[in-house]
């Protein structure tokens, strides 16, 4: 009786020193009701920031969950003694408050802090003292359970969000992302998780803002001025919700909450935007966040209804704001602890000291905690349905994946979409709609899709385009520098095509061209290295420049707008002629038809006058002969035998005819073969200039020059030539064995040399005309054709390619390339598919064989018809 006495009487006493205690000024929290006899009471250690208002929202969820928990548990054998400590938004302070904790209460758990600066140096010592550390508040992904088991999240890791940022990046195709973040372990924790996730997607992060805590006004404008001068236009920021309020106020002054602009923010802001002031809100129009799904409940009405009654209750001069999932949380997680130190039957505060040489004077009088590893692990095996939703750890955090996604239009957040692993972003929780997303409104008050990338709307940045300086082949490009104006005027093939595709462009691009290496008329050493300055300096390189896989590493190429491939071109030969040229003008096939038919006719013009005529009689050798006699005598109409019958006469009125055709058509192709002097080229393919140690030349400062080598030739082996007229001289002098370039350059030497250049197949000698003395021979080496250069990951080279396509499919692209190389498809060029050049086919003369054959046949029918009737007669 005495010793229940006595227990009224020491809660009496602390409730009187909690009520006499400023209530966030490191007093104690104790259940507002009595307790039972034998009651055992556990420490608990409170850190929270309790002058700000984030640690007066937490503070009035933990009491009133310590009210709640044990009004609705009144037989439970323990009780939580909660005592506070105000961390004054201070690493250090929050450390000293600890470690009070820790050592002068011996706190068997520290509840807090409230951020994730502030607990790595907490949760260290709790670790050492096997003192479990709980935050519902501390986010960052750098403090993490596996290393430090004695830390329990009791909220959502920062990480966990990041696959639902990409997620939301990825389903409006946006290529580079900029990430704004603060310069603290919190800020910074979840960087590597959002670089790693963009990537596997497909974007890029070409930049990231990092914002000091104690950046000024004119600081943050300079930092945003930079931002508004790159070409990408979604921004991912992590930040507290205070700096972030600050950032958009001033984001609003320099105008990037206009259209074209996209914000993203992750749940540290989404979650608190309810919270936030009008003014912080206002700034943030058209912004999308993350945020913790709450599911809305009865329940949730209830904890709000009453959780603003308590907070109005400890600070009576402050309205009372919306609660958020952190004052869930923080109300979840004291009744976890609380079931947890039931479930663990933990005994009164049993601690040993620590090893002697713990270096530290105020880390000296720490002891390990004795109920610590227990008391672990109840809390983690304590499931729940609690006010956030189902409370469940695993790995010592909290399970909870499903993110909605909100747009930030009037006073609050609207929700446009859910997140899950499992399903990724769809509109609706259990449904089955299609539409994953509704709509968006976006900075500017649109609903206009943002591309996600624009061109600087700085007048004065303009894109500096490298251009390369030639000696010939200034069809492709030209520049022309006036002494006289100081001005430098660009023209040519590859000029007209980018100028036509920029027009192509849903923006305007305001761009200069550059000559490489200066308009003094300096030649373009080597366009690898007129390349390589689009990564450091310059913005593109436009002109006939070759798409290939070495260059690619460190630039990006537009699709090609020309042909692509390297040939060769060689000089020619006349070819020997020899004796048997005279059955060059008609095919093989044609030949034997052409006997079959003669033998044909001679066999059915016997077998009808035999009868009838004596000329045509007489022993079976003789008849024979006069078979192949009469049927080749008609060749030269030399033929004196009379025919009697008037089906023979048909017959052979009809094999003249065809005999006529024949004669005429083999003495014109024979004409022409005769007349014609045929040529063949001096080299059909790559091995034979290899086998021989042939020079071969090519076009100065192309990549051809590699490639050769990679073929096996040597250096001594390559000359290199500057324009078309020294491809001619080098060739007609024999400097070179063959000239290597790409397709496109060998178009224009055609479309220039019409009269002087052949074509040949593949490994294949076509007749070539009288007059030409080059031809283009040679298995083609693949390339990439010609593109334009742009930096590794710029949107620009993806709109560029797209307006090419749309070029090369209309009529303008063909404009282009009659302007600057004729009409080179008029050109004639020798090959099999020559009229002039080539031998007669049986296909010709098909259908004048058809006719005689069955004109033939039938009068024999009509012979034999009527040598059987006479006999029935």
């Amino acid at each position: 009786m005495l010793n229940y006495h006595f227990s009224l009487v020491l809660l009496f006493f602390f409730s009187f020193i909690c009520c006499s205690f400023d209530k966030h000024g490191g007093g104690l929290l104790l259940p507002a009701f009595g307790m039972a006899q034998n009651t055992t009471i556990v420490h608990v250690g409170l850190v929270l920031d309790l002058e700000i208002l984030a640690g007066k929202r937490s503070h009035a969820s933990i009491s009133m969950a310590l009210d709640d928990f044990y009004a609705s548990h009144p037989s439970y054998k323990t009780r939580l003694l909660i005592h506070s400590r105000d961390s004054k938004q201070d690493i250090i302070h929050a450390a000293s408050a600890a470690l009070d904790l820790m050592k002068n209460t011996q706190a068997q758990v520290i509840i807090g802090p409230y951020r994730s600066s502030q607990a790595e140096f907490i949760i260290n010592i709790g670790n050492k003292i096997q003192v479990p550390v709980i935050s519902f508040s501390a986010t960052s992904p750098a403090l993490a359970p596996e290393r430090t088991p004695y830390f329990v999240r009791t909220t959502n890791n920062d990480s966990s969000q990041v696959a639902a940022i990409s997620a939301f990046v990825k389903s409006f195709g946006w290529r580079e992302v900029v990430l704004v973040y603060e310069d603290t372990s919190f800020g910074s924790g979840i960087i590597p998780y959002l670089v790693d996730v963009f990537q596997s997607i497909g974007a890029k992060v070409p930049y990231r803002s990092i914002i000091s805590l104690s950046v000024n006004d004119d600081q943050l404008k300079e930092e945003l001025y930079k931002l508004m001068a790159m070409q990408t236009r979604v921004f991912i920021v992590h930040m507290e919700p205070h700096l972030a309020s600050r950032l958009f106020t001033k984001v609003n002054e320099v105008g990037m909450m206009e259209e074209g602009y996209v914000w993203i923010m992750t749940d540290v802001i989404g979650n608190m935007l309810d919270s936030l002031n009008s003014r912080s809100v206002e700034a943030m129009q058209g912004a999308v966040a993350m945020r913790s799904y709450m599911p809305r409940s009865e329940e949730m009405e209830n904890f709000t209804r009453r959780w603003k009654a308590r907070f109005r209750q400890e600070n009576p001069i402050s309205e009372p704001p919306e609660p958020t999932v952190f004052e869930a949380r923080a109300y979840d997680t004291l009744w976890t602890l609380a079931m947890a130190v039931e479930n663990a039957t933990v005994s009164s505060s049993s601690f040993r000291k620590l090893p002697q040489g713990y270096n530290s004077t105020d880390l000296g009088g720490l002891s390990v905690s004795q109920n610590g590893p227990k008391l672990l692990e109840a809390i983690l095996s304590t499931r729940f349905r609690g006010i956030a939703g189902d409370f469940v750890l695993v790995n010592g955090q909290l399970n909870s994946s499903v993110y909605e996604i909100v747009n930030v239009i009037g006073k609050a957040g609207r929700r446009i979409a859910f997140w899950t692993p499992e399903l990724g972003i769809f509109k609706q929780l259990n449904s089955t709609s299609s539409v994953s997303l509704k709509t968006v409104i976006w900075p500017g008050d649109t609903t206009s899709l943002p591309k996600g990338w624009e061109m600087p709307r700085d007048k004065e940045r303009k894109l500096k385009i490298l251009v390369p300086v030639k000696n010939g082949f200034k069809e492709f490009v030209n520049i022309a520098f006036d002494n006289t104006t100081n001005r430098t005027t660009v023209t040519g093939y590859c000029i007209d095509v980018f100028e036509a595709v920029m027009q192509l462009l849903p923006y305007a691009v305001s761009y200069e061209y550059v000559p490489y290496p200066n308009a003094k008329g300096q030649i373009a050493d080597n366009y690898t290295n007129m390349v390589l300055q689009v990564s450091s300096q310059f913005d593109a390189v436009v002109g006939d420049t070759t798409i290939i896989a070495s260059r690619s590493k460190y630039v990006d190429f537009t699709l090609p707008y020309t042909e692509s491939g390297v040939s060769m071109i060689v000089p020619v030969k006349a070819e020997k002629r020899n004796m048997w040229i005279f059955l060059t003008p008609l095919s093989s096939e044609l030949w034997l038809w052409t006997l079959g038919l003669f033998l044909f006719i001679g066999l059915i013009l016997c077998l009808i006058e035999t009868r009838i005529n004596p000329e045509f009689q007489g022993p079976p050798l003789q008849q024979l002969g006069m078979i192949f006699y009469f049927s080749f005598s008609i060749l030269t109409f030399a033929h004196r035998e009379r025919l009697v019958s008037n089906l023979s006469r048909i017959i052979v009125l009809l094999w003249v005819f065809v005999v006529l055709i024949l004669t005429s058509a083999y003495t014109a192709s024979l004409t022409s073969f005769l007349t014609v002097q045929p040529l063949e080229p001096t080299v059909t393919d790559v091995s034979e200039l290899l086998k021989n140690n042939k020079i071969v030349g090519y076009q100065d400062g192309s990549y051809v020059a590699d490639l050769l080598k990679g073929l096996g030739f040597k250096a001594y082996q390559l000359k290199n030539y500057s324009s078309l007229e020294q491809y001619i001289d080098a060739l007609n002098k024999s400097e070179v064995a063959a000239i290597f370039d790409d397709i496109p350059s060998l178009k224009l030497f055609v479309s220039q040399n019409c009269a002087n250049v052949a074509m040949a197949g593949k490994n294949i000698i076509g007749k070539i005309y009288k007059a030409a003395h080059i031809a283009m021979v040679g298995k083609t080496f693949k390339t990439g054709g010609f593109g334009f250069v742009f930096p590794l990951g710029s949107p620009l080279a993806r709109d560029v390619s797209r307006a090419i396509l749309s070029l090369t499919q209309s009529n303008k692209m063909t404009t282009i390339e009659r302007k600057w190389f004729g009409d080179v498809t008029s050109c004639p060029h020798g090959g099999d598919d020559d009229p002039g050049l080539s031998n007669l086919k049986l296909q010709s003369f098909g259908g004048l064989f058809l006719i005689t054959g069955v004109v033939t046949a039938l009068t024999f029918f009509l012979h034999i018809s009527h040598v059987l009737f006479s006999k029935q007669g």
